[in-house]
């Protein structure tokens, strides 16, 4: 078989040809040693031996993300004595999900952030800055991390927030690369004009950014990343895509042009509502089939992120499909006075306005039980002329404008970081559940 790298570059049958050989073993796999799948494959009376084709895999049901919070324990393949990391699940869309990984999970996921690496045009010689957290049992920085070993490159671990620490960090030891949160980005910019710091100037050329989108369907900067482009002209922007469910990340290459697929690691759905696949160009769930993981695989896991693919060969010379910007996530869709929404097209309008320093977004089931949405803004303006601007903006981009609340911005900054969360929490929902 050809390297992981090599296999992106094959004609697209024989990718999927490679693919249906995994998914094969993989159905075997947790038919035998899944206590969940061999009870679901039971009840159904599903015959895996007559799934052969990638379209095959629509005879079984979709698991999703309270099958897995349910019956967790159900979804473990191996005994205790085999797993050697423990995470979890952010807890986005409800409780957290614990996931277990074995030796060989633990090489599957440094095997995924090096190609990451790759992608992106990093070499063994760059030096990495890690700008997420690696503790709390999160599997962003620890796929960052054994990434960063398999490919051979530096890694300084500063996790998440404290810029005058990012910037020391990056006076003293020069990385080249920054693994983080895009928006952060302009903490550091805003941080670096306040203390004199010519950050252009600075030993960082290029940012992989994790859970924020930078661009929009057609390639193009969004909002956000036209932001940073602005002030930081230099800096390439490199998205990427993962959940801790999949075990495994899309990233961007440096065409820049969606994020790639690693079709040795994962099969890729994109389904509508009904869980039938939508076509090119059409908005689908992101529904993985993890392959070679060990521990506790998943088989067609609706993730709840929503976004369009491309198929067509990408610039780099890569067949493997591509995803665009998450438009946002399934459970999150808000209907409001007509217009549905995500929260991310909210991000987009708040980010682009300079006198916001921080915000959050509400959404809550007013009194006829329709979805209201509640902006807490934090700002130094609190005139009713800037509260009058916000909201034309969100009317000109949107149509509808939302509730705007002054709140002070130590405050904001103290609910976005919950006690017990991970990274930064810009959406509560309030809405009573039907």
């Amino acid at each position: 078989m050809k390297n992981s790298e090599e296999l992106q570059k094959l004609p697209l049958p024989v990718i999927r040809s490679f693919q249906e050989k995994r998914m094969a073993e993989t159905l075997l796999y947790v038919q035998t040693h899944s206590p969940y799948y061999k009870e679901l494959f039971a009840k159904q009376k599903i015959d895996i031996s007559k799934i052969r084709k990638l379209e095959d895999l629509k005879q079984i049901p979709v698991t999703t993300k309270q099958d897995l919070q349910i019956r967790n324990m159900d979804f473990f393949c191996v005994p205790p004595v085999q797993i050697l990391d423990y995470v979890t699940t952010s807890g986005t869309l409800g409780d957290p999900v614990t996931f277990a990984l074995t030796q060989s999970d633990l090489d599957r996921l440094a095997l995924s952030e090096s190609l990451s690496y790759s992608f992106c045009g990093c070499k063994p010689e760059d030096i990495i800055q890690l700008m997420v957290t690696n503790d709390r049992a999160f599997m962003a920085g620890l796929a960052c991390l054994l990434g960063s070993f398999k490919y051979g490159s530096g890694i300084i671990r500063v996790g998440n927030g404290i810029p005058e620490l990012q910037w020391n960090t990056i006076r003293l030891i020069q990385p080249t690369v920054l693994n983080c949160v895009p928006s952060f980005i302009l903490k550091l910019i805003d941080f670096a004009e306040s203390r004199g710091i010519d950050y252009r100037k600075s030993s960082v050329k290029s940012a992989i950014c994790v859970g924020e989108s930078v661009r929009t369907n057609d390639h193009t900067l969004n909002i956000l990343g036209e932001k940073i482009h602005s002030l930081w002209p230099e800096l390439a922007l490199y998205s990427n895509y993962a959940s801790t469910e999949m075990q495994s990340s899309f990233n961007e290459c440096e065409a820049q042009c969606g994020a790639h697929h690693k079709p040795d690691l994962t099969i890729v759905e994109f389904l509508d509502d009904e869980d039938q696949p939508v076509g090119r160009g059409e908005v689908g769930e992101i529904t993985i089939t993890t392959l070679g993981v060990e521990g506790m695989p998943v088989v067609r896991f609706k993730t709840g992120d929503i976004c369009v693919h491309f198929e067509e060969p990408c610039l780099c010379g890569r067949h493997s499909l591509r995803l665009g910007p998450i438009i946002g996530r399934k459970g999150q869709m808000i209907k409001y006075k007509g217009t549905t929404l995500y929260p991310a097209a909210l991000y987009d309008i708040l980010e682009n306005i300079p006198a916001i320093e921080n915000y959050i977004v509400e959404v809550y089931t007013n009194t006829i039980g329709t979805d209201n949405i509640c902006i807490r803004v934090g700002s130094k303006n609190h005139n009713e002329l800037f509260m009058k601007q916000i909201k034309d903006l969100f009317r000109s981009k949107i149509r509808v404008a939302p509730e705007i609340v002054f709140e002070p911005i130590e405050l904001i900054a103290r609910k976005q970081m919950p006690p017990l969360s991970r990274k930064l929490v810009k959406f509560f929902d309030y809405r009573d559940i039907p």
